[in-house]
């Protein structure tokens, strides 16, 4: 199975433009840290989008991690990249979220953005110009939808967001090799509720 990927990289600044931001937000320099949220909000939105199912959660959850990270910065050393510690925050005011209480789930047909000028990208990378596309996009996020949130989030940080083993180690907390296995009984699990949903749509249409 082949899913589009996010590019790792930070955009539109260079590293060396973002080391200097980072310095400077730490400083106290507001400017500097707008300019890192503009530049790292898209996946941080993406990847709250992924775990919560709903646009209005995502949001407060993706303000809620600028906020540890704006209290936080003061800690971060260099010791990892910058978007690696980053989504460390991220995933743990997310899962923090998660066992407080239970989610509300928008219809995936009303998933969008967040209520700013730039949209974040299509939720798994597809095009949007053909109707085909948008429903294979549906019956996809559909099927994510029933994977555990642990599954759904080494999915999402791996598949999507295209993060490699050890920066996926890194970010949860764990071994590379517990990273694979969990992605790899995702797939397995996704693949098996995609072709349920196949089977399903095959049924109806021949009644």
């Amino acid at each position: 199975m082949s899913w589009p990927k996010q590019t790792n990289t930070a955009e539109p600044q260079s590293m060396l433009d973002q080391h200097q931001l980072i310095r400077q937000a730490q400083e106290g320099d507001q400017q500097a840290f707008a300019a890192l949220y503009t530049l790292h909000k898209r996946r941080i939105y993406s990847l709250c989008l992924r775990m919560v199912h709903n646009v209005a959660d995502a949001e407060d959850l993706m303000q809620e991690a600028f906020l540890q990270v704006h209290r936080k910065l003061h800690t971060f050393r260099g010791e990892s990249a910058f978007s690696t510690w980053l989504h460390r925050v991220a995933v743990n005011v997310v899962l923090m979220s998660l066992r407080k209480k239970s989610w509300r789930e928008t219809p995936i047909e009303e998933l969008g953005g967040p209520s700013e000028t730039e949209t974040p990208p299509p939720v798994l990378g597809c095009e949007d110009e053909l109707l085909m596309h948008s429903v294979d996009r549906i019956a996809l996020e559909r099927a994510l939808e029933c994977l555990p949130p642990g599954y759904r989030l080494v999915f999402a940080l791996h598949d999507i967001l295209g993060y490699e083993h050890q920066e996926m180690a890194e970010i949860l907390g764990c071994s590379a090799g517990n990273c694979k296995s969990q992605l790899h009984k995702a797939r397995l699990k996704l693949r098996k509720v995609l072709c349920t949903q196949r089977k399903q749509e095959c049924l109806r249409e021949a009644a």
